[in-house]
């Protein structure tokens, strides 16, 4: 049996410890700044006192056991197909993305500051960057240092778009729309690596449709109930539902890329 490394599971605590440590001590001690209503359109009520929004804020909580959960598995080289762990490190980084998650939006709905919402923005275009870079890396045939500058483009670009301050249809802001144009390149470039005759390596796509099945579901949710079926007063908050669906689908997606391996008498 092969030897487990605890190292991306440690990692990704490590990232959940510190990132949510971080969280506390800015929350309590206003370190993110005043109440500028940031966050208040996905109907929960704020609450008096240091969270104003429970039922957001902790629903955050399924991003950090999604990420833990993938730094579990990734550290069983047995599980992580073939094509995963040629890429070192990578598998490890994605469960401490993941986690970040978790704290960086419980950042926006407790406190309701510009600066949580930022950094509510900034979790959302690390994970789909990190989702685009490595379809896109795989799909040039390149390796990491290619991931590593590309993913720092695409933040880059999804920051740069952010800036563009109007609110848009559907989605509210810019940033939104760079999110979902990673995500979809995302998707549209891991159904082509399935589909590319010539590779020798073949992925379990069921893994891939229930990640963008959770996704939009969770897209649904979180359209509808921001006005229709909403409860302020409530702790069962469609969006604190879209963070659980949403955490769900960072999760299957990574399986996704465990389960590509080469095809029989192709190595």
């Amino acid at each position: 049996m092969p030897t487990r490394s605890y190292r991306p599971l440690v990692l990704a605590a490590a990232v959940a410890a510190v990132s949510t440590g971080l969280l506390v001590l800015a929350v309590g001690q206003g370190w993110l700044g005043p109440d500028v209503g940031r966050g208040d359109g996905f109907c929960e009520a704020a609450r008096s006192g240091w969270v104003k929004q429970p039922a957001n804020s902790f629903s955050n909580l399924g991003f950090v056991v999604a990420g833990l959960l993938i730094g579990w598995h990734a550290g069983r080289p047995d599980r992580l197909g073939d094509v995963l762990p040629r890429h070192a490190g990578l598998a490890a980084t994605y469960a401490c993305v993941v986690v970040l998650l978790g704290p960086a939006s419980a950042a926006m709905h407790a406190t309701q500051a510009e600066a949580g919402g930022q950094l509510d923005l900034l979790s959302m275009y690390l994970v789909a960057s990190f989702a685009a870079a490595y379809a896109v890396m795989r799909w040039v045939r390149q390796g990491r240092l290619f991931f590593v500058q590309l993913f720092s483009l695409f933040v880059a670009f999804c920051e740069l778009v952010g800036l563009y301050d109007a609110t848009v249809p559907v989605v509210e802001q810019a940033g939104n729309v760079a999110f979902a144009a990673l995500l979809l390149t995302a998707v549209v470039l891991e159904v082509r690596l399935w589909r590319r005759r010539e590779n020798d390596v073949h992925t379990d796509l069921r893994w891939g449709a229930a990640a963008l099945g959770a996704i939009l579901v969770a897209f649904a949710v979180w359209n509808v109930t921001k006005s229709l079926w909403c409860d302020p007063g409530s702790l069962v908050q469609g969006h604190a539902i879209w963070h659980v669906l949403d955490a769900i689908s960072a999760y299957l997606m990574f399986r996704l890329w465990a389960s590509e391996r080469i095809r029989t008498g192709s190595q």
